[in-house]
C-alpha cells in the first residue's frame, strides 16, 4: 500500500475519533475515489497515480468554486475551499515558482524546441518532473509565452 494511502486511512480513524466531520467526509472522498481508481484499473495505484487522483480532486474544486463564486452561493464556495486545503495536504511539496520557471526554460532548451508547435513536446518532458509540484495549468501558460 502506498504512504499516501496509509496516511489518508490514518487520517480517517484519528479524524472519526477526534470527531472532526467535515474533515473526516472529505478524508472519505479522498478515500473514494482512490478505490474507485484501482476499481476501473484493477490494480493498486502507486505513488504517482494516488498524486493524479489528487491533482484532478483539486481540479474538480478550483472548477466547483469558480462556479459558486459566480452563482454567489458563498455557503457552498466555503465548503470547496476547505476540501482543497485538506487534499493539499497529501500532496508533494509545491515547487518555487522561479525554479518551475528554470526547469521550462532549460527543458525547451533540451528538446530543441522553437515554437507553439514543439509545444507538445516540452509539456510531455516536464509532466513527470511537475505533477502534483505545480500546477500544469499555469506550467502551459509559461511554456506558451516562452515559445509565442
Amino acid at each position: 500500500m502506498s504512504e499516501t494511502r496509509t496516511r489518508v486511512l490514518d487520517d480517517i480513524k484519528s479524524a472519526m475519533k477526534a470527531g472532526e466531520k467535515e474533515r473526516l467526509a472529505t478524508l472519505r472522498l479522498i478515500s473514494a475515489a482512490i478505490k474507485q481508481r484501482e476499481v476501473d484499473e484493477r490494480a493498486e495505484l502507486d505513488e504517482e497515480s494516488m498524486i493524479s487522483v489528487l491533482e484532478k480532486m483539486l481540479k474538480q474544486r478550483k472548477e466547483s468554486i469558480t462556479q459558486y463564486e459566480k452563482a454567489d452561493r458563498e455557503d457552498l464556495k466555503a465548503i470547496e475551499e476547505a476540501e482543497v486545503i485538506i487534499i493539499r495536504e497529501y500532496m508533494p511539496a509545491a515547487m518555487d515558482p522561479a525554479e518551475v520557471e528554470a526547469l521550462v526554460r532549460s527543458t525547451i532548451d533540451e528538446v530543441n524546441a522553437e515554437s507553439i508547435k514543439d509545444m507538445g513536446k516540452v509539456i510531455g518532458k516536464l509532466k513527470p518532473q511537475l505533477q502534483g509540484k505545480a500546477d500544469m495549468g499555469d506550467v502551459s501558460k509559461l511554456v506558451k509565452s516562452i515559445l509565442g
